[in-house]
């Protein structure tokens, strides 16, 4: 299969993870070009990287050889960067979320169809071993009909160990579009498409203070919700509760998801992750057993999804962490916050199906 060669733009915190997955797991990819708002940033992941060309977006853009772009820029700049390499008849693949805004997203997945390039979105951890061994389990009707899940995304906030956690707090930010997409995204992967939306939101502080070494001190104004929680009801029936909170600052001691099914309980690895465990308590039993993983990628496969995105061009398939799978997580996100602000439930417009399961090899 011909490689897809990609060009990257940002060079942010995330960006040594996919570098090194595109240049050591991936092989239907090929790294051919980074940039970065930065040029010094750019110049040094292309020497660590061993990236051939180190340069600004508009020439990466303008280089009819890069096929794909990986979009790893801020959350403000996504729909941007997305915008432009679609114009450049570029395939994008982005990080979460897709925009910031569902307007955004809807506009960019549109400009996407119209020019017949396909757009991708992380998360891809749902394309990982532990919940793809979760998708077969309930599939195969281990926990039987599922009827509810719960999901919890609890921490104290970034402002302690990111270098530069402002955007956080920022539009864009909070803990349901920072964390969400993970959540929400395995969600949608086990128990299909949400059709009604609630949700409640509150700002416990409005001022962080940096406690990371390179902004000690420095104090944040918070602009959005850090304590969100949301109520889904999905179109197969079964109904969830999630709450993403950077306002918790003892800890936690709830699983981050769990599946009840009319035959048993299912316990989701973390969302933020590609392995385990997966833990299963049938109906009867006295207690949790752990699945062995039956899928690869249990280990950091992020560009998991870039690879998938490729394959399905290549072979003319769809592909899974897809631009209408991102567009219904966003719209889940934003419609907890505006069902919040307005005190009413609802109904979602861009609902997506299950994507399609891996298949046991």
């Amino acid at each position: 299969m011909k490689k897809m060669k990609v060009g990257v733009i940002g060079c942010g915190n995330i960006s040594p993870i996919y570098l090194k997955n595109i240049s050591t797991i991936f092989g239907n990819l090929e790294l051919a070009a980074i940039a970065d708002i930065i040029p010094e940033r750019a110049k040094s992941r292309a020497e660590e990287y061993k990236i051939p060309k180190a340069c600004t977006v508009a020439e990466l853009l303008a280089d009819p050889a890069i096929d794909a772009v990986l979009n790893i820029t801020i959350p403000p700049a996504h729909a941007e960067v997305c915008s432009a390499a679609i114009a450049a008849g570029k395939h994008v693949y982005v990080e979460k979320p897709l925009s910031i805004t569902l307007a955004d997203g809807e506009r960019i997945v549109a400009q996407a169809k119209a020019k017949g390039v396909r757009i991708g979105c992380a998360p891809d951890t749902f394309l990982g071993a532990g919940i793809q061994t979760c998708r077969k389990l309930i599939d195969d009707g281990w926990i039987g009909t599922p009827v509810g899940a719960t999901a919890f995304m609890l921490c104290g906030g970034h402002e302690s160990w990111h270098p530069d956690p402002a955007f956080y707090y920022k539009a864009g930010g909070g803990p349901m579009f920072d964390m969400g997409p993970y959540y929400l995204t395995a969600l949608l992967a086990l128990l299909g498409p949400v059709a009604r939306i609630a949700g409640l939101t509150k700002t416990t502080w409005k001022e962080r203070t940096i406690t990371s070494a390179e902004k000690f001190g420095q104090k944040i104004l918070v602009e959005v919700p850090t304590h969100v929680s949301g109520l889904l009801d999905f179109a197969s029936g079964a109904s969830a509760t999630i709450v993403t909170s950077f306002d918790v600052k003892g800890g936690t001691k709830h699983p981050p998801i769990e599946i009840y099914g009319s035959e048993g309980t299912m316990i989701v690895p973390d969302p933020n992750t590609f392995g385990g465990p997966v833990l299963v308590k049938r109906k009867g039993a006295s207690e949790y057993g752990e699945i062995p993983l039956l899928f690869p990628n249990a280990e950091n496969s992020r560009g998991l999804g870039l690879s998938d995105m490729a394959e399905g061009i290549a072979t003319g398939s769809p592909h899974r962490a897809s631009g209408d799978l991102a567009l219904h997580v966003l719209e889940i996100m934003s419609g907890i916050h505006t069902a919040a602000a307005e005190g009413k439930t609802l109904t979602t417009r861009h609902q997506a199906p299950s994507p399609a399961p891996r298949i046991v090899s």
